[in-house]
């Protein structure tokens, strides 16, 4: 540059000065390095002047991103050197930069992100710099580090994401049904939530999330989210039975993941579904039968559920197990069964057609009668389970309702039944102890060869029903008789014969006076008539109540020889009683003294007892006590041998040894009861007990003994089997410190379980000298439930008797009242402690007055003789004995009772009774 001359002036010197000063700040870097050759060029120059150059006009940003931001500008004058000078963290910075190009491009490096930068950019002509562009420029801001998905459901989606270095504003970039979204977005808070709405159910979006700063954007953050899927909109039960339900519905969007939840049994349960058809069909196994189901089917879609569509489905119930008939009628059937749910009700139907539509079942055994049926038909029954209008396959069996026997109109002949039955029958039967006949030939029953006199069980049977059962005695024989002269003539004597058959009583009736006499008489004095007449004699034999067919009449003359002749006779007669008397008081007293040859009713041994009658037996009663009881020591003692022969082969086994309560009463084999249970669990059908006589029947009681703890089982299982509806208890549970037996009841009325059956006390009744108690007994495995009534007589001490007969009588009259209003023809079971001494007396009693009471008359010897034949020492002591005979007398003669009874000294009466106190000794049961 070639200096510029003038002529220095004030004005120029002023000038020269302020360039000076402005060359020593700005020009220093052309400097010359020494103070001489400086104080030169500045008087050399004093006559130049150089000035500065022109900023540029204008700068512009070509590019940024977080850390660098690229500046463009065009040159001036072509002038190539630029200072670009900025701040950075608080410090500044400069950089040189040469332009080679017609346009400059400078890339600044290193910044901040997000951050406005304040640039001053100087041209720089030959050492002199210009005054500086200044601008501004900014680094685009960082991406937020994450974004969450706070909450969503079907169109809409939350996020939230931390602001970046307080950045504001943000932009959320995504499509929608193929068009692009953009979101505005301002923070205000330290954490940015937005909501993303009106989107599609079960969608996947791709989000750009742009941080903005001063204008500028980031380069996005990418992510993903999802919205919830639709519910399904219907599921279907396309199937089930009693442990699955198969369910149908359409996929949501061709979305293949399904979740199903339920819960069972009080757990939660889930199942994860896949679906790749067009419908999509799962079976959910392992259910309950006859149970509500609560389902929630959730739709998957990228790991989000939907919210769960809920439904309910039901299995369906399961078949009744087992319908029992409990109990036939003429025109009735009583079903049961369990009730396993009480949710459940039941649909009973008769032949196809609906009876009853069981509801609301609160216990646990279904009880249901069906009435107005036809006598002695089959009916086709099935229980159908319901549950919620499902129903389930249905029990189905057959039964036949009973026959009234006793309805039949029948003809009772001399040796015959006959009758027309109208039911349903396959087999009929008249029995008569051990002989069975059996009638063929459709609804016509007839029997013939029967036994004239003999009662027969008639029993019709259809298959393994028991249709009817009904007594019918057959008329008895006809007798034939003759008059013999009697008491010259002013009595008669009517004597008949014996003809084949049975009968009981033989009714004479001489002048329309009847008299029954007993069939162990064939002959009967009847007094008040004259000598020399002819009278009218009818007789009729009688089986029980039944008369026969014709009365044998006949005519009866009376002796004709004379009055007088026969009253000489008669006084002779007198006059030779009162020498006898005369003679055997005075001069032969030894004849009835006590070294005489007892003779009563039951002459020794050698002669069989027999019946004595009301009127002779305070007679019989009077002449066994002589002689200090002599004549009951000797009765007693003939039945100590009765029945000893007979075999017990079972009752010593070795099995069965460990039942008997005592090793000395043991039960005879041939009437000895047999439990007949089927379960294979039980081993053995042994109990000591055997059948007992009674009145009407050989098995009318079962004798035994006071259950061991470990037969109390048996004992119930026996009660069972056969049906049995009254138990005496004639001992206590424990005498004199000992125990006489074990306790086989509840103690309360909470239920026991005696091997398969479940026993209740319902009530108790304590007199002073008896307890009355019911129990229901039920059968744990048919739930078959029966009452059974406990007769508990507790104040007879052990190898005694009571103190008085009144209250044992009085017990004994409750029991029979229940046996004749109970009429099963079940046997009645007693038991003391071994079950003979008490057991035996008890049972004699019973069938003694009813004897008394039918018959008027009884057989005590008879009759103890016969249940020895069953058991052995039934009615153990000789004042057990001697207590039959006194309950007798004090019923004959109510005002006449002794004043101390000689029953009660036991031991003097077993001074002659060796064989008994033995045994009383060894046994004591």
């Amino acid at each position: 540059m070639r200096p510029l001359s003038f002529k220095i002036t004030s004005d120029h010197f002023l000038l020269w000065v302020l360039l000076s000063l402005l060359w020593g700040v700005t020009g220093s870097v052309t400097a010359s390095p020494t103070t001489a050759t400086t104080q030169t060029a500045q008087s050399t120059t004093l006559s130049t002047i150089k000035p500065s150059p022109e900023n540029v006009k204008k700068v512009e940003v070509q590019g940024r991103n977080e850390t660098s931001i690229t500046l463009t500008w065009s040159p001036v004058n072509n002038i190539s050197t630029y200072i670009l000078q900025y701040n950075k963290n608080g410090s500044s910075k400069k950089e040189n930069i040469s332009a080679s190009q017609a346009e400059v491009k400078h890339e600044v490096s290193s910044l901040n992100a997000g951050t406005k930068y304040h640039f001053t950019l100087v041209t720089v002509f030959e050492g002199v710099n210009s005054t500086g562009y200044t601008f501004t420029a900014v680094t685009a801001p960082e991406n937020v580090k994450k974004v969450e998905v706070q909450g969503r459901n079907e169109t809409s989606i939350t996020l939230t994401w931390s602001p970046v270095n307080n950045i504001s504003t943000y932009i959320l970039q995504y499509n929608k049904n193929g068009s692009s979204k953009k979101e505005n977005i301002s923070a205000s808070q330290a954490e940015v939530k937005h909501e993303v709405s009106s989107l599609n159910a079960g969608t996947k979006y791709h989000f750009t999330l742009v941080t903005v700063f001063e204008g500028v954007n980031s380069t996005g953050y990418t992510f993903t989210a999802v919205t919830a899927p639709e519910n399904v909109k219907k599921v279907e039960v396309q199937g089930r039975n009693e442990t699955s339900i198969t369910l149908t519905w359409s996929p949501v969007n061709n979305i293949s993941t399904y979740i199903l939840q339920y819960n069972k049994n009080g757990s939660s349960k889930k199942e994860n579904i896949s679906a790749s058809q067009a419908e999509v069909k799962h079976e959910v196994s392992s259910l309950n039968a006859g149970t509500k189901y609560h389902f929630t089917l959730v739709t998957v879609f990228e790991g989000v559920n939907s919210t769960g569509y809920t439904f309910t489905a039901v299995t369906v119930p399961p078949k009744v197990p087992f319908v029992n008939v409990s109990e036939r009628s003429v025109t009735s059937i009583t079903l049961k069964w369990i009730n396993v749910d009480r949710n459940w009700s039941y649909l009973l139907q008769i032949n196809g057609s609906d009876v009853a539509d069981i509801k609301n079942v609160s216990s646990d055994v279904v009880s249901h009668s069906v009435t107005s049926l036809n006598p002695g038909t089959m009916y086709k029954y099935s229980v159908t389970t319901v549950f919620e209008e499902l129903n389930s396959t249905a029990y189905e069996n057959v039964t036949v309702t009973a026959i009234d026997c006793a309805s039949v109109a029948w003809h009772v002949g001399n040796s015959s039944i006959k009758g027309i039955v109208e039911g349903l029958f396959s087999n009929a039967t008249a029995s008569n102890g051990s002989q069975t006949h059996v009638s063929f030939g459709g609804n016509n029953v007839s029997f013939t060869g029967l036994y004239p006199g003999a009662t027969y069980e008639v029993s019709l049977m259809y298959e393994t029903y028991q249709q009817c059962r009904h007594n019918l005695t057959i008329l008895p024989p006809g007798l034939t008789a003759h008059c013999e002269y009697w008491a010259a003539g002013y009595s008669i004597r009517i004597v008949w014969n014996k003809p084949v058959g049975m009968w009981t009583d033989v009714e004479v009736n001489v002048t329309g006076k009847p008299k029954k006499i007993p069939n162990t008489v064939q002959y009967i004095v009847i007094p008040g008539f004259l000598p020399a007449r002819t009278y009218e004699v009818s007789l009729a034999s009688f089986s029980g109540t039944v008369r026969s067919s014709e009365p044998f009449v006949f005519k009866c003359s009376t002796d004709p020889r004379g009055v007088i002749a026969g009253s000489v006779l008669a006084v002779l007669l007198f006059c030779v009683l009162v020498f006898l008397a005369i003679f055997i008081l005075f001069i032969r007293p030894d004849l009835i003294s006590r070294k005489r040859t007892f003779i009563s009713g039951c002459e020794l041994v050698t002669k069989k007892c027999s019946a004595i009658s009301v009127d002779m037996f305070a007679a019989h009663f009077h002449q066994l006590s002589m002689d200090d009881n002599r004549g009951f020591s000797v009765e007693y003692e003939s039945l100590i041998p009765v029945g000893t022969e007979q075999t017990q082969k079972v009752a010593v086994l070795p099995e069965n040894k460990p039942k008997n309560r005592f090793n000395n009463v043991l039960p005879y084999d041939w009437c000895r009861v047999k439990l007949t249970t089927s379960d294979s669990s039980e081993s053995s059908d042994y109990i000591n007990a055997n059948y007992m006589p009674g009145y009407n029947s050989n098995r009318e009681y079962i004798a035994t003994q006071g259950p061991l703890p470990s037969t109390v089982n048996d004992f119930w299982r026996m009660i069972w089997e056969q049906t049995v509806g009254g138990v005496v208890m004639v001992t206590n549970c424990t005498e004199g410190g000992r125990t006489k037996c074990e306790r086989y009841w509840p103690a309360n009325s909470t239920p026991c379980l005696y091997g398969n059956l479940l026993v209740t006390m319902t009530s108790e009744q304590q007199d002073p000298n008896w307890t009355l108690r019911d129990f229901n007994v039920k059968h744990r495995n048919t739930s078959e439930q029966r009452t059974v009534k406990h007769f508990h007589f507790t104040s007879w001490p052990d190898h005694g008797v009571p103190q008085c007969t009144e209250v044992l009588m009085q017990f004994r009259g409750l029991v029979r009242r229940h046996i004749e209003r109970e009429r099963t023809g079940a046997p009645t079971v007693v038991h003391c402690s071994a079950g003979v001494g008490r057991t035996g007396t008890i049972i004699a009693l019973d069938v003694l007055l009813q004897q008394l009471e039918k018959k008027g008359e009884v057989d005590i010897n008879g009759f103890v003789h016969k249940m020895r034949l069953n058991r052995p020492h039934m009615v153990q002591t000789e004042s057990q004995y001697v207590f039959l005979h006194q309950c007798i007398m004090d019923i004959l003669q109510p005002d006449e009772k002794t004043d101390e009874h000689i029953y009660e000294n036991t031991d003097m009466i077993y001074v002659n009774a060796t064989a008994l106190q033995e045994f009383r000794y060894n046994s004591n049961p």
